[in-house]
């Protein structure tokens, strides 16, 4: 359920150095939970919300000192009943790979978006800001499709947040994944380089096409054991595209098991029947100076037991 509670006042905020540099339009989804997010955008638009007393787009970055006007408004205020799925409550305790005071790590179930968007109500990152209402900050460093498991970065700082962004713009942020495709993949490594562009299909669902108006892409792929009806490896992506290790995977002529966009659905269909039930694509390492001491950090995350079981079963050649 959720409880509506009125804030009669206009809110003056100070930016301080915690926001600093943040988007207009993040630091009111951040600041003012409960709003839908097409009402934010409607409030910025008709210039309700102001930035030291005059217009500002969404897209604004903040600077320490700016005042942030706020209107009067009627929140929507989740009540203790707000409904995180038992999944993520268990792997918000059990599955913290990594914590400090700048960061943690969580080892991402599949199954649950990272954020909540069309069609989904709330994501691991709103499930996790209601597990710890006491943490003042909480935001995605970068993104995980519904059905990956594995390594997922959370900042606790502004400062941590802006720092990882840069690692991960400047390559410096060495991600390892595993995946099992469809097939023997009789070669032992190779790099795929195919651009890649954002599409949509007929039946709106998102799409990435290979294109030579897309965006560069390059994804590793190491072969670390054949099987006699597929092939497990460990893919690393250098860039970081919209399905990139599933369209490159595809690519090879060995789209990744369980892979309902880009795969076969008749392999799927025969994976399926053996007990594979999701996308086979798991995040299972990220190597990466830490943002505050530099310390070199090493993060894994093991294969979901569910996966190596499945993997015991079938027959190495």
């Amino acid at each position: 359920m959720e409880q509506h509670v009125a804030i009669p006042k206009v809110q003056l905020i100070e930016i301080t150095e915690e926001n600093c540099d943040q988007r207009l339009d993040n630091f009111l989804i951040s600041r003012l939970k409960g709003v839908p997010k097409s009402r934010i955008y409607r409030l910025v638009r008709k210039g309700e919300v102001r930035v030291n007393k005059g217009r500002a787009d969404v897209k604004y970055r903040l600077i320490a000192g700016d005042i942030v006007r706020i209107p009067p408004l009627r929140l929507a205020e989740r009540s203790e009943n707000s409904f995180v799925a038992q999944g993520l409550k268990d792997a918000f305790q059990q599955d913290i790979l990594y914590e400090d005071e700048a960061f943690l790590v969580l080892n991402k179930p599949a199954g649950f978006a990272v954020h909540g968007g069309s069609g989904i109500n709330s994501g691991i990152i709103e499930g996790l800001r209601l597990a710890r209402p006491d943490s003042r900050f909480l935001e995605l460093v970068h993104r995980l499709d519904r059905d990956t498991s594995g390594c997922l970065l959370i900042a606790k700082k502004r400062s941590a947040l802006r720092k990882l962004h840069e690692l991960f713009r400047d390559d410096q942020i060495n991600k390892t994944y595993l995946a099992l495709l469809a097939g023997q993949w009789a070669r032992k490594k190779q790099v795929v380089t195919a651009p890649l562009q954002k599409n949509v299909s007929k039946g709106g669902e998102r799409m990435v096409v290979v294109s030579q108006a897309g965006k560069e892409a390059e994804t590793v792929f190491r072969r670390l054991k054949l099987f006699r009806e597929a092939t497990l490896v460990e893919a690393s992506p250098k860039t970081g595209r919209t399905h990139q290790i599933r369209v490159h995977a595809a690519i090879l002529g060995h789209p990744i098991v369980g892979d309902e966009r880009y795969g076969s659905a008749e392999v799927n269909r025969v994976f399926k029947s053996r007990g594979y039930k999701r996308l086979f694509l798991h995040a299972e390492k990220l190597k990466f100076q830490h943002p505050v001491t530099a310390e070199l950090l090493t993060i894994t995350a093991a294969l979901p037991q569910p996966l190596e079981d499945l993997l015991r079963h079938e027959e190495q050649v």
